[in-house]
């Protein structure tokens, strides 16, 4: 500190506040949300703070300065904790009879009060979905309407809520579904269905979560008009709402005899404690065969990823793909997956 300008000794200290947070969001999903619910809030934040802590290392570099090894350090700590933030390479799904294609995606009402600035948005997700073709796809913010023809799936179980606007979740299979079901959480249009799904010999569970939301509209305008101290409330709210609904689905997936993928919208991210907890030994098939940031939520400011594939080890994870088409506030993303 002591051979650097004045400039430099003000960004050096907030390279420091930056960095102190990024290793604090490191330890973040170790504690409960009910517990340290306002202190989450960090969490949501860490593709931007590991960006901009390493803005600070090229900052630094490009001088010379040794003062690069503070941010240096906390990346690394990242990266040997939860590995790289962007992914490299990814595994090309080949073609093969056992691979089963499993697809996730809110739909957000099929664009029911035209937010997407395009014509027959609902019809174009379905010639989406159509045309990719997945085995069984997990739809959340399902809203039925007349004119949807999701004929080209056989089997489907459907928990649909709501007085003024019909909505829920729902499963679509091209196996048998032999089983389903609902959690039903309480107090909350969110939550947890599953499918006992027939492929050969195989029985495994497809579950659909999804999580409370956190009411943030991300319009910079929108956040503007509201104090800090109502939007920090009502995630807090959230947080301590998904802890809940995650310990529920836990508990329900604790007591299920086959093997499991679990798809659905998180409304958190990897980094956080309701993601660590419902992982536990699953695969992350973006982590296991993805490629780039993973985002999965329109967020203009920078990657967000809180929508899921998640796989039994007893899946192989032969190939992820995240998609670009812009119908819904979340990306569609699907994962290859073959058994043993």
């Amino acid at each position: 500190m002591k051979n650097l300008s004045f400039i430099n000794k003000i960004i050096y200290i907030i390279n420091l506040i930056f960095a102190v947070l990024l290793l604090f969001s490191f330890i973040l999903p170790y504690l409960p949300p009910r517990t340290f619910a306002i202190l989450a809030v960090v969490n949501l934040g860490v593709t931007f703070l590991i960006g901009l802590n390493f803005l600070f290392v090229l900052y630094w570099l490009i001088r010379l300065k040794r003062q690069c090894l503070l941010s240096i350090t906390i990346l690394l700590i990242g990266y040997f904790l939860y590995g790289s933030l962007y992914r490299f390479t990814s595994v090309k799904a080949v073609s093969h009879p056992e691979n089963i294609k499993v697809m996730n995606y809110n739909v957000r009402l099929f664009d029911l009060y035209d937010w997407i600035p395009e014509d027959n948005t609902q019809d174009k997700i379905v010639e989406f979905i159509k045309k990719e073709s997945p085995d069984i796809i997990c739809i959340e913010e399902f809203h039925p309407r007349e004119q949807l023809d999701f004929s080209f799936y056989k089997y489907r179980y459907q928990k649909i809520a709501g007085k003024k606007v019909k909505h829920g979740q729902a499963i679509f299979s091209k196996f048998p579904i032999i089983s389903s079901g609902s959690l039903g959480f309480e107090n909350t249009s969110n939550n947890a269905i599953f499918a006992d799904i027939v492929k050969g010999v195989d029985t495994f569970r497809v579950y659909n979560v999804h999580l409370e939301s956190l009411h943030i509209n991300t319009q910079v305008e929108s956040l503007r008009k509201e104090t800090s101290e109502r939007l920090f409330k009502r995630i807090e709210t959230s947080f301590i709402m998904q802890q809940t609904q995650s310990e529920l689905f836990l508990k329900h997936k604790k007591n299920c005899k086959h093997k499991v993928i679990v798809c659905g919208d998180f409304n958190n991210t990897a980094f956080s404690y309701v993601y660590r907890k419902i992982k536990g030994d699953l695969n992350d098939t973006f982590d296991e065969a993805g490629n780039g940031f993973g985002r999965s939520y329109d967020f203009k400011f920078f990657p967000v990823r809180i929508d899921f594939i998640l796989a039994d080890k007893a899946f192989n994870v032969n190939g992820f793909k995240n998609y670009d088409e812009h119908y819904s506030d979340h990306y569609p993303i699907m994962a290859t997956l073959s058994l043993e």
